[in-house]
């Protein structure tokens, strides 16, 4: 029997359930947020933002943060790889996610739904060697082209934390020079159209507490930065020049954003002495 997802037939999480839920990871990464105001309930958007490495650990923390405080479960929109993991699609679902087609986007849109978009993907998940905190959105356009068509103004938002929780004992090059890449690209699975899409969905080898793969309790840092108004782009959601304008001011909003809770992280004297003799380890 062929699995057919329904993305829109699940019931959704309560806010009270999603806190319960991520409970353990508020109280192990004792996260800070900035900016929850810019999130109006009344007006939906789509908030765009850097993407960390592996992906699952800091955004259930914004959301739920965003759920409680403001009444609003943001749908995210996820990689189409989750939703080949039975039982953690189902996960997906039931906390907001939604498979990233531009079919399911428009649907949301539609719906007035608050939209959350990573464009790095996969791709900015499976971090190299070195890139922390940096956009690999190579030349996606997708998310502006949806919120120019649909009237949805762009919310940026950033990161900081997670990156600094591992550290890359082997990524993606490294595998693929490797005997086990050889292997992979005999067998095709390195292709550009293979489920490893070109070795984009190869995600590294890491270090986190001591010498295992728990991840060093770093404090995570949340900021959402101001709306941008995509008004002056109406009608032009297949013009790649505006597209590119647009594209490139989220990413320089969030890059801004970045450097700022760096910055914050920097002068940042509440974390603890446990927590950075752990994240010395």
């Amino acid at each position: 029997m062929t699995y057919q997802h329904k993305p829109f037939d699940t019931s959704l999480v309560k806010p009270e359930q999603l806190w319960k839920l991520t409970q353990p990871l508020r109280m192990y990464f004792s996260p800070k947020f900035f900016g929850l105001e810019k999130v109006d309930s009344s007006k939906p958007t789509l908030l765009v933002g850097n993407h960390t490495i592996y992906g699952v650990l800091d955004v259930p923390l914004l959301i739920a943060q965003v759920y409680r405080d403001k009444g609003v479960l943001i749908r995210t929109l996820a990689d189409h790889a989750h939703y080949s993991i039975p039982g953690w699609r189902n996960m997906l679902d039931r906390t907001g996610g939604v498979e990233g087609t531009r079919e399911n986007c428009s649907e949301l849109m539609t719906r007035g739904e608050h939209i959350m978009v990573f464009p790095g993907g996969a791709r900015e998940v499976s971090k190299r060697k070195g890139e922390q905190y940096q956009l690999t959105w190579k030349r996606r356009t997708g998310f502006c082209s949806m919120a120019i068509q649909h009237g949805y103004n762009i919310v940026p938002f950033a990161a900081v934390g997670p990156d600094d929780m591992y550290d890359i004992v082997l990524d993606a090059e490294d595998i693929k020079k490797s005997v086990l890449g050889k292997m992979l690209r005999k067998t095709g699975l390195l292709d550009k159209s293979s489920i490893l899409r070109g070795g984009d969905l190869i995600m590294p080898l890491t270090r986190g507490l001591g010498l295992t793969m728990l991840p060093r309790p770093e404090r995570f840092y949340f900021a959402i930065g101001d709306e941008i108004d995509v008004s002056r782009f109406s009608g032009q959601e297949n013009d790649q020049n505006a597209l590119f304008e647009l594209r490139d001011e989220v990413a320089f909003a969030i890059q801004a954003l970045i450097g700022e809770l760096l910055t914050v992280r920097e002068q940042d004297h509440e974390s603890g002495i446990i927590r950075k003799l752990l994240n010395h380890l």
